[in-house]
């Protein structure tokens, strides 16, 4: 039998959130990829606007 046990001590909780770590700058091909979807969408959203128009019941 020992003679001596240890007790377990947890850390202490943390109550305030953890320091923020500043984002890395996307890569330029991210970038350039996103100015074309970008883009992209933005003509979709013409284009269904312009049938929409083209589609009202004449009155």
């Amino acid at each position: 039998m020992p003679a001596f046990t240890f007790e377990k001590i947890s850390p202490p909780v943390r109550r305030a959130p953890a320091a923020t770590t500043p984002k890395k700058p996307r890569g330029l091909i991210s970038q350039v990829m996103d100015r074309f979807a970008e883009r992209r969408a933005r003509r979709a959203l013409q284009g269904e606007r312009a049938t929409s128009q083209d589609e009202k019941p004449a009155e």
